[in-house]
């Protein structure tokens, strides 16, 4: 019982450590938009929509395409990975790795020395399915992502002028609102992908688990923090940190 209390201990701890950073992030991202490297981007593609859909000769038209492409197949190389990998989960938890069907694949780490906390077969299908379902949610985010991609790329080319509404902005919301969803799904895929790290390391027990969370953590932070746009934003600063609030109260992913 001496080594499955560290399971019982550090492993929540962690989780609890990454979700705390995610939630804390969220509401920055909402609060101040502008300090995040989420907020930023948003920002941008909202200034990137209008610039694209504004423009009347459209020659900005085949420009969008192949942007909202690249952003397409970087989803597809991730959903193709994440399945991928779930595929070969399941095969080593269902006993394709050479030992008995049902054995949850307890061949593959014995019980050693060097690996502390819970190693029976119970404990190694339950590392197994939580590796499992990191890479299922990833690949699950990443279609999301290519299916608002997809739709992105017919509306940004729609002039604004073809519309007929009072208020010609409300198209340029609607796609941006459309591509910022795509791009959320696609960033939380690749949590998903950061996710499954500490989640494998469990593998060889709770503390390499918890010491991943704790490094990717800090990592996070500092890939997601953005303290100088936020300097040079001045007064219209504002208005874009509102809808870009209301961009992420919208979504809720």
């Amino acid at each position: 019982m001496g080594k499955e209390a560290l399971d019982y201990v550090l492993v929540p701890l962690g989780l609890v450590l990454m979700l705390g950073y995610h939630a804390w992030l969220l509401l920055r991202i909402q609060r101040r938009p502008a300090t995040t490297v989420i907020g930023v981007n948003a920002i941008n593609r909202r200034i990137w929509v209008r610039h694209i859909m504004e423009e009347p000769s459209g020659k900005h038209a085949v420009l969008a395409v192949q942007t909202i492409r690249n952003n397409i197949m970087a989803s597809t190389l991730l959903a193709s990975t994440a399945i991928t990998l779930s595929s070969l989960i399941a095969v080593l938890m269902s006993g394709g790795g050479g030992g008995e069907p049902g054995a949850g694949g307890g061949d593959l780490l014995p019980d050693a020395p060097l690996v502390v906390g819970a190693t029976g077969e119970a404990a190694l299908s339950a590392k197994f399915f939580a590796i499992l379902v990191c890479f299922l949610v990833a690949f699950l985010l990443n279609v999301q992502s290519i299916r608002y991609y997809s739709h992105t790329s017919t509306l940004v080319n729609v002039p604004i002028r073809a519309h007929r509404l009072r208020r010609p902005g409300l198209a340029v919301d609607y796609v941006t609102g459309t591509l910022n969803r795509g791009s959320y799904f696609w960033s939380l895929g690749v949590r998903a992908f950061y996710f499954s790290c500490p989640v494998f390391l469990w593998l060889f027990g709770p503390i390499p688990m918890f010491a991943a969370c704790v490094v990717m953590v800090c990592v996070l932070y500092f890939l997601d923090v953005c303290e100088d746009w936020e300097e040079e934003q001045g007064l219209s600063g504002g208005d874009e940190t509102s809808e870009r609030g209301k961009d992420v109260g919208d979504t809720q992913v």
